[in-house]
């Protein structure tokens, strides 16, 4: 894809560019990122002992940000506490907690000590003022209610890397959540999420890569990246039926205005 400078920029939403797979290749992995017209990324904690890279990252990068969080498949590490993850969040490149939520595919047994974590971080993010990035797989009900109990609403946030029902969906945009779409949105028998993504508005949708992981189509089961956001965000606008410029300026516009992020830092 050739972009020109009146082109509107793509936002990765959700990526692990701290991750293995990129060390000492950030640098090229950014230039994919504008030759395919990906202007930012954010990068999502899953442990507090990744986190310094997350942030030594979002540092480097002015397009680069940070969440802090303890992913809710995590067990081992440090465990977050409330102040330790506000004093984390105070940096001005950390724009939202988490990754955060919960997880019963992978897990099984006793799991209140993930609901006690959610709420941890929801109540950190409520102190500090910053928005939720909720993960959560075969647990929306739980995740929905704590959510609600804990006055999650009152920082919003984005449920990442959305694979629920449209009902789920309804019920995280009246507690005044965005939905994100991952790859998995281009998968051919991905019927139930290219549904949600028709229906969820274009002031509440957001794209992401959720790299390494989950490459879309035609680069499913390659190592993601976030230049491959655009596929992604291909897929959305043709399932609501709108330009990809449309799709891209929405999306854009919703990740800043979410993240309270500074209008003049970019343009659309």
């Amino acid at each position: 894809m050739n972009t020109s400078a009146t082109d509107p920029m793509l936002v990765d939403s959700h990526c692990h560019l701290d991750f293995a797979d990129f060390n000492g290749k950030e640098d090229a992995y950014l230039a994919a990122m504008q030759a395919n017209g990906v202007g930012w990324a954010l990068i999502a904690g899953v442990t507090l002992e990744r986190f310094p890279a997350v942030l030594a990252l979002a540092e480097r990068f002015p397009n680069l940000y940070a969440a802090v969080g303890v992913h809710p498949d995590t067990q081992e590490g440090a465990e977050a506490d409330e102040d330790t993850l506000v004093r984390l969040a105070n940096h001005p490149k950390v724009v939202a907690i988490g990754e955060t939520g919960l997880d019963y595919y992978r897990l099984e047994g006793d799991l209140e000590w993930q609901r006690t974590r959610l709420r941890v971080h929801v109540r950190a993010a409520r102190r500090a003022g910053k928005p939720l990035i909720i993960h959560t797989r075969e647990a929306a009900a739980d995740t929905l209610r704590i959510l609600e109990e804990e006055g999650a609403g009152e920082v919003g946030g984005v449920f990442h890397c959305f694979t629920e029902t449209r009902e789920v969906a309804e019920a995280a945009l009246r507690i005044g959540f965005h939905i994100s779409f991952s790859g998995i949105v281009t998968f051919k028998n991905a019927l139930q999420i290219k549904e949600v993504a028709a229906f969820v508005p274009m002031e509440r949708i957001l794209v992401e890569t959720d790299a390494p992981y989950l490459a879309p189509v035609p680069f499913r089961g390659k190592l993601n990246h976030p230049a491959l956001v655009l596929h992604v965000a291909e897929e959305v606008a043709r399932l609501k039926g709108v330009p990809l410029a449309d799709l891209t300026r929405a999306t854009t516009a919703n990740f800043f205005r979410l993240f309270r992020i500074p209008h003049d830092t970019y343009q659309t």
